[in-house]
């Protein structure tokens, strides 16, 4: 339940950090082909400079580029929210949210050259702990 109150939160709070589609079509097909079985590989950063303003967009302008692997249907980042809510994890500073189709196409994006020079050049050098969810949307029979 958290990770899913966790990507909507960023969705939410991602203003100019995302694109929007606007599908009008609520019959249960639509919604059944907006959703279902896509993977959702959830990336949760904390910087070794925590709070770290410039780090931060790094991550987030990095984050739009990988838009442009072959797979990727979506690619978000964003600033965590910090909560007063003792449910709510926000030690975190960024999260990034990457959804492709399936696992392949998972394993293309993470051995794709854009995202590992990405990560051995630009993201392990600042940061301090990455804690990585991945889940997929079960659909009902």
């Amino acid at each position: 339940m958290k990770i899913i109150f966790l990507i909507a939160l960023f969705s939410g709070a991602l203003s100019g950090c995302f694109s929007v589609s606007f599908n009008f079509d609520t019959s249960p097909e639509a919604q059944k082909d907006e959703a279902g079985g896509k993977l959702h590989h959830l990336v949760l950063c904390w910087l070794k400079d925590s709070g770290n303003v410039m780090d931060r967009k790094k991550i987030i302008e990095l984050t739009e580029t990988f838009r442009d692997i072959p797979g990727v249907i979506h690619a978000h980042a964003g600033e965590v929210v910090i909560s007063d809510r003792e449910i709510v994890d926000d030690s975190f500073d960024v999260g990034i949210l990457i959804v492709t189709k399936d696992q392949t196409d998972l394993r293309k994006y993470l051995e794709h050259p854009k995202h590992v020079r990405a990560k051995e050049k630009i993201l392990m050098p600042i940061m301090r702990k990455i804690l990585v969810y991945d889940f997929i949307k079960v659909e009902d029979d």
